[in-house]
C-alpha cells in the first residue's frame, strides 16, 4: 500500500511520537517505526520508559569528548571518526536516528549547555559537525543536528524568544546549519525550543521551508526537540515533520480537524508524513535486538577510539620554560579531587552510561618515567572551605619536583538546563592553587570545563593543559599528553575573556523575560574582541605545542591560497593554519576579520608541507536585507593566515570580483561600526534591526506559553506557591547533591503549553487552558476545568485508539 492511499488519520498519527524514544509506524503501510536516541558523544539509550534529561538507566556506551572539546582539534576528519564509532554503537544499541551534533554558537561564556556545541564561529561548528555527521550515517543511522536555531541560553529556554536581525542570524547563527547540511547531508534535523522573532522554531516557515529546504535543498525530517512543539498544525504547515515525545492523540486529532476544515491542506500532511517514512525506510536494521548490549571487542576499539580523538583536542595553554612534558624520573605531586574522582562529561541529555572509566592519578601512577609522590585531595568538591585539605596539598607539594594540580568546574556548573552564574571556578580550588604556588614548586595546572573559566593565579602557574570534558578515556590521554608520548596540538574554538565582564553580551545574558534580544548583532566572540581592540586571556585558534612552526610563502590566485608550514623543531607535532579575511575599505558593516578556513597540519620534525584552503561561498559573501539574497562586494580584500586570530603570520591583498560594489555602513549604526556593542543605543539598535526593538515587561495575565517560572509574580496563592517550592526545590538538592535537580529545573522551564506535549496525552491543550487559569487567580475555576477536561480527554483518546486500530 502506498503512503497516501493512508487515511488522513493515519497519517497524521505518524507525525507525533507513539512513546517517549519510539515514532509511530504503519504496518498498512509496511512503514516501521523507529528509534531516537541521545546523544551527541555517546548513545544514551535508555531503558524501559525513558526520559529526556539523563537521570534513568540507560545501556552502556563509549562517552567520547563533548562536542566543546572536540572542536579544539579543528580536524573533521577527526570528527568523522569519531562519529563512525558513534553511528556503530547506535546500529548496535538499536537506535536510528542518533540525536546530535549540538552546533549552536557559543554566544556568551555561560551558557549552560555550551559543552554540547562546538564553537562560537560557524566555520568550525559548521565543519566539524558535518565530519561528524558522516561518519554517523556511514552506518546508516541517521545524525539529527540541533537545535535550530539561534538557540543561545538554557534560562527559560521553552519559553524564550531570541529577537536577532536578519543579517547576524543568517551570516552567525544558520551558516554552521548550512555548512552541515550542504556538506553532509543530514537525514534530519531537530529544531530549539525558543521562539525565533516571534515564532517558535518548529513552525517557523522562514527557518524550515525558505531556508532550510529551500535553499539549502535539505529533504529529510524535522523532529521537535522534546515537548518543544507549540501547534502540530502550523507546524505541518510550516515544515515541522515529527513531534516528540508522544503527545498521545490530541495532536492527532488537532491535523485531522484542521485537513476536515479545510485549514490545512492535506497535501502538507502527504509530505511531512513522506518524510517520517523516509527515514523509517533509510535507517532501518536487521539483526538488532532491543535489549542488545555492545560487544566487549567493540567497547575495547571504541575507548581507544575516545583516547585518540581527547589527545587531539586537549589544549596547552601555558607552557613556561619547557615544564611540560615532565622529564623522565620526574617526582609528581598529584593535587586536586578530580584527578581521582574524574569528571569528563556534562549534565542533562547526554549523559552517557560510559563502558569504562579512568582517572588520571591512576594514569600517572602508571605511566613510564613518573614517579608519583602522593595524592592530596586538595579542595572540597562542593566548595567547602576546608584549609587542612590544602594544608595537605601543600605538605605533598614539598615531597615533589612538580605538582601536577586538577582543577575546574563541578558538576553543578555545567548542565542541561542551566546557565552558569560566573565565569569562575570554585573559590576553595583558586585558593588552593595559591597556596601551592607559594611553595615556589612548578604547578602544572590540568583545567577540566566545557567553556571558558577565569585564571586568577594565571601568571604565577608553570603550565596548563586545558582538557575540557574528554571523555572516559581522558585521563590516559592526559597522562600522554603530560608525559610527551602526545604532542598537544589542540587549538581553542572560542575565546577566552579574560573576566566575565570582557565579554560583549556580559550586560543583558541571560534574558529573564520573554525577549532574548542578540542586541551585539554580529560581534560575538572574536568578532568583537578584535574588532573592539578588547584584550583577552586567550585568543580564539590559540594553542601551543611542544613543536615550534614558522609560516612563509604565501600565495593568492582566484581560488584559494597557499602557504608553507615548517615544523622547525626537533619534536613531531601539528598546528592549526587558518585564514581570516577582512572586507574592501568603504564596504558594509563587518567586523574587523572572520574565519573562513583551516587546516589542520600534521608535521615530522624539521618538515615543511605546503597548505592550501580554498575559498568557497562562505568566503567573500554578506547576506543584504533590502534584496533578501547574498552578495559579494567587488574590491580589496585582505587575506590573513595566522596560528590564532590575533598572531596573523602572512598577510596579502586579494581583488575580489563581486556582484555588487561596496556600499558603505549607515552612519546610523553609530557604535556598531566600531564593534563597540557595549556602548550602543536603541536607536544604533533599531538601525540594524531594521525596526524598533523592546523587551516587553513582566505579563500581568499569564499565557499557555509563560514558564512555570514566572509564576512566583502570580496574584494567585497557589500558582506563585508552586513556583516558590519548586525553586527552592532545585536550589536545595544542588546544594545537597553537587547535581543539578534536571526534573526540577524542567518543569520551572516549561509552560503550560509544554504539559499536552509531554505526559503521553494524559493532558490535552484544553486542559492546559485550565491550567493557565490557575495561574490566573481562578483557581477553583481552573481546578473544575481541569477535572472536567480530564475525563473528557480519556474518552477521546480511546476513541481515535479504537479508530486507528480499526476496531
Amino acid at each position: 500500500m502506498e503512503l497516501e492511499e493512508l487515511s488522513v488519520l493515519e497519517k497524521a498519527a505518524m507525525l507525533s511520537g507513539a512513546s517517549e524514544w519510539d515514532s509511530r509506524g504503519n504496518e498498512r503501510a509496511g512503514i516501521p517505526s523507529f528509534v531516537m536516541s541521545d546523544g551527541p558523544h555517546g548513545v544514551r539509550r535508555q531503558l524501559g520508559a525513558g526520559d529526556h534529561l539523563g537521570l534513568g538507566q540507560s545501556k552502556p556506551a563509549t562517552c567520547f569528548p563533548t562536542a566543546g572539546t572536540v572542536a579544539n582539534s579543528w580536524d573533521p576528519a577527526l570528527a568523522e571518526q569519531m562519529g563512525e564509532a558513534l553511528g556503530k554503537e547506535a546500529h548496535d544499541l538499536d537506535v536510528n536516528v542518533l540525536l546530535g551534533p549540538g552546533l549552536n554558537i557559543k554566544r556568551n561564556p555561560l551558557c549552560g549547555r555550551n559543552f554540547e556545541y562546538y564553537s562560537e564561529d560557524p566555520q568550525v561548528a559548521g565543519h566539524m559537525a558535518a565530519g561528524l555527521v558522516k561518519g554517523i550515517q556511514s552506518n546508516g543511522i541517521s545524525a539529527c543536528p540541533k537545535h535550530f536555531a539561534v538557540n543561545s541560553q538554557e534560562l527559560r529556554r521553552q519559553a524564550s524568544n531570541s529577537v536577532i536581525d536578519e543579517r547576524t542570524m543568517r551570516e552567525i547563527y544558520l551558516t554552521a546549519f548550512e555548512i552541515t547540511v550542504r556538506e553532509a547531508h543530514p537525514w534530519t534535523i531537530m529544531t530549539s525550543y525558543n521562539e525565533v522573532n516571534g515564532v517558535y522554531a518548529h513552525e517557523n516557515k522562514h527557518l524550515l521551508q525558505e531556508i532550510l529546504r529551500d535553499e539549502w535543498g535539505f529533504d529529510g525530517m524535522v523532529v521537535s526537540d522534546w515537548g518543544g512543539s507549540n501547534s502540530a498544525v502550523d507546524a505541518v504547515k510550516a515544515g515541522g515533520s515529527l513531534e516528540m515525545p508522544s503527545p498521545g492523540f490530541t495532536s492527532v486529532r488537532e491535523l485531522v480537524g484542521a485537513v476536515q476544515a479545510g485549514t490545512l491542506a492535506e497535501a502538507d500532511l502527504n509530505a511531512r508524513a513522506a518524510e517520517v517514512a523516509k527515514i523509517a525506510r533509510l535507517t532501518k536494521t536487521e539483526g538488532v535486538g532491543r535489549d542488545d548490549l555492545l560487544k566487549d571487542d567493540i567497547a575495547a576499539a571504541h575507548h581507544a577510539v575516545a583516547r585518540h580523538v581527547a589527545e587531539n583536542s586537549s589544549v596547552l595553554l601555558k607552557n613556561v620554560d619547557g615544564t611540560l612534558p615532565l622529564p623522565a624520573g620526574v617526582n609528581v605531586a598529584v593535587v586536586g579531587d578530580m584527578a581521582k574522582v574524574a569528571r569528563f562529561q556534562g549534565s542533562g541529555s547526554s549523559k552517557v552510561n560510559a563502558t569504562r572509566e579512568e582517572n588520571l592519578l591512576d594514569e600517572l601512577t602508571q605511566a613510564e618515567g613518573v614517579t608519583v609522590a602522593g595524592y592530596a585531595q586538595g579542595y572540597d568538591r562542593q566548595g567547602a572551605k576546608n584549609q587542612g585539605l590544602i594544608d595537605e596539598a601543600v605538605a605533598l607539594a614539598g615531597k615533589a619536583d612538580v605538582v601536577v594540580a586538577v582543577v575546574g568546574l563541578d558538576e553543578r556548573s555545567e548542565s542541561e538546563g542551566l546557565d552558569r552564574s560566573t565565569m569562575a571556578i570554585p573559590q576553595v580550588q583558586n585558593d588552593m592553587v595559591d597556596a601551592l604556588v607559594a611553595t615556589g614548586k612548578p604547578v602544572v595546572i590540568v583545567l577540566i570545563a566545557g567553556s571558558p573559566v577565569e585564571l586568577p593565579w594565571y601568571d604565577g602557574v608553570s603550565a596548563i593543559l586545558y582538557i575540557g570534558l574528554s571523555g572516559q578515556a581522558g585521563a590516559s590521554a592526559t597522562a600522554n599528553a603530560l608525559t610527551g608520548k602526545v604532542n598537544p596540538s589542540g587549538h581553542l574554538a572560542e575565546t577566552w575573556p579574560i573576566q566575565y565582564a570582557d565579554a560583549p553580551n556580559s550586560g543583558w545574558y541571560p534574558a529573564i523575560g520573554r525577549d532574548a534580544i542578540y542586541r551585539e548583532g554580529p560581534f560575538v566572540g572574536y568578532r568583537y574582541y578584535t574588532t573592539a581592540g578588547v584584550p583577552v586571556r586567550f585568543p580564539f585558534g590559540y594553542g601551543l605545542s611542544y613543536s615550534s612552526f614558522s609560516y612563509a610563502d604565501l600565495k593568492v590566485d582566484d581560488n584559494g591560497v597557499e602557504f608553507t608550514v615548517t615544523n622547525d623543531s626537533d619534536v613531531p607535532g601539528a598546528t592549526v593554519a587558518q585564514l581570516y579575511v577582512r572586507g574592501p575599505q568603504g564596504g558594509v558593516l563587518r567586523p574587523d576579520r572572520e574565519l573562513k578556513g583551516f587546516a589542520k597540519v600534521q608535521l615530522d620534525a624539521h618538515e615543511s608541507k605546503t597548505v592550501r584552503i580554498e575559498f568557497d561561498r562562505y568566503t567573500f559573501r554578506h547576506f543584504d536585507t533590502e534584496s533578501n539574497a547574498w552578495h559579494v562586494e567587488s574590491g580589496e580584500w585582505t587575506l590573513m593566515v595566522g596560528a590564532n586570530v590575533e598572531d596573523i603570520l602572512l598577510t596579502a591583498t586579494h581583488e575580489v570580483k563581486g556582484d555588487v560594489d561596496p556600499k558603505l555602513a549607515d552612519p546610523a549604526l553609530g557604535s556598531y561600526l566600531t564593534g563597540k556593542v557595549k556602548e550602543v543605543t536603541d536607536g544604533e539598535m533599531t538601525a540594524l534591526f531594521g525596526h524598533w526593538v523592546t523587551a516587553p515587561g513582566k505579563p500581568v495575565t499569564f499565557g499557555a506559553n509563560d514558564p512555570i517560572s514566572s509564576w512566583v509574580d502570580s496574584k494567585g496563592f497557589v500558582a506563585r506557591t508552586v513556583a516558590r517550592v519548586l525553586t527552592n526545590r532545585e536550589k536545595s538538592v544542588r546544594e545537597k547533591t553537587g547535581q543539578p535537580d534536571l526534573n526540577t529545573l524542567f518543569i520551572l522551564n516549561m509552560p503550560p503549553r509544554a504539559m499536552s506535549k509531554m505526559t503521553q496525552g494524559m493532558i490535552d491543550s484544553a486542559m492546559v487552558q485550565a491550567i493557565v487559569k490557575i495561574a490566573n487567580r481562578h483557581t477553583f475555576r481552573g481546578i473544575g476545568s481541569f477535572i472536567a477536561g480530564f475525563f473528557r480527554n480519556q474518552s477521546a483518546n480511546k476513541r481515535t485508539e479504537k479508530e486507528l486500530n480499526n476496531e
